[in-house]
């Protein structure tokens, strides 16, 4: 089997673990502001879905003392994809290990990004099967849309800090399958990759830690559908006093609409208006963004995504917090 096929063997990605060090906050802007239904409560622990997020959930909202991405686990396509992809990993000397044990999820192999971001691989899965109150009349839809908040479809996708790029990017293309479709260069330096397995523009992302730190997270995307929702939802933001960083907009690269907040634990969230591009084309070839083409590769409608933040923060935190941060 050729590389080439291999690249379709991350189906998508399936879940995501934040800490928060204000737990009650950050469920409120989830589940009152984003409309993400619960489904347990474990411990420290709470597990989220959105209303077509396919398996028990996706987001798992736990205390701690710091905001902080703990892992992000991606579904592979197939079993044999799941040996064939922790095979290449091992190959490539980024040694890993099993766990079993998450509510809703089978056995999971465990690794580390070359910059250190921890992932997961998995096949086995608990599909959401809705109680009758919950069950939607349509049919391809998991659950019925809440009538609380502005609620999010599904959890969409990840975007990743790193001290350097190239070798995170080279690693998921090596052992992953993933594809780069977009990519930012200042000089020889790589600055940004936009990578996909599948139809999307992106499922993972990485851009270049200003601050020189490794294994952080920048944001974690939640998809609406509807350029609209990111509009609506800058007015309920703004009325609930949650900070705003950057939007609505829509980016040159990937094409989609954007909204960037805080939410109160510290964790950047996106709310994706609609999917962006969808790269159809086989034979798709990466597109190089330089520096001069930033503003519009940023953002097509003008808006300045704001330095102080955008390519400084991410969490963990380092010290100095800017002000809109939430504490």
């Amino acid at each position: 089997m050729t590389e080439e096929r291999y690249r379709h063997e991350i189906a998508h990605l399936a879940r995501v673990e934040l800490h928060t060090p204000n737990p009650d906050g950050t469920l409120w802007f989830f589940k009152d502001l984003l409309g993400m239904y619960e489904t347990k409560r474990e411990g420290q622990s709470v597990y989220l879905r959105g209303y077509e997020d396919p398996y028990q959930w996706s987001l798992k909202v736990t205390e701690g003392p710091e905001a902080r991405m703990d892992h992000a686990a991606l579904r592979t396509s197939s079993p044999e994809a799941l040996e064939r992809r922790i095979a290449s990993l091992r190959e490539g000397n980024l040694d890993g290990a099993w766990s079993d044990g998450e509510f809703g999820y089978g056995k999971t192999y465990e690794f580390d990004t070359p910059d250190g971001h921890k992932m997961a691989l998995l096949w086995e899965v608990e599909k959401y099967q809705a109680p009758p109150q919950l069950q939607s009349k349509i049919l391809s839809r998991a659950s019925k849309k809440p009538l609380q908040g502005l609620p999010v479809k599904r959890i969409d996708h990840l975007n990743l800090l790193a001290r350097e790029v190239t070798p995170v990017k080279e690693s998921f293309e090596r052992h992953l399958g993933m594809k780069t479709h977009e990519r930012v260069v200042d000089g020889d330096i790589e600055t940004g990759a936009w990578m996909s397995s599948s139809l999307l523009s992106h499922d993972v992302a990485v851009m270049r830690d200003a601050r020189g730190a490794r294994g952080r997270l920048h944001h974690v995307a939640f998809y609406y559908g509807v350029q609209q929702h990111t509009i609506d939802a800058a007015e309920m933001f703004r009325d609930y006093g949650i900070p705003i960083e950057a939007g609505p907009d829509r980016h040159g690269i990937t094409q989609s609409s954007f909204l960037y907040v805080f939410e109160p634990g510290g964790n950047r969230i996106e709310l994706f208006g609609d999917p962006g591009f969808l790269v159809l084309e086989p034979d798709f070839e990466t597109r190089t963004w330089t520096m001069d083409q930033i503003d519009t590769g940023t953002a097509i409608g003008g808006t300045n995504l704001p330095a102080e933040t955008y390519f400084t923060y991410g969490t963990p935190p380092i010290a100095p917090i800017p002000d809109i941060i939430p504490r």
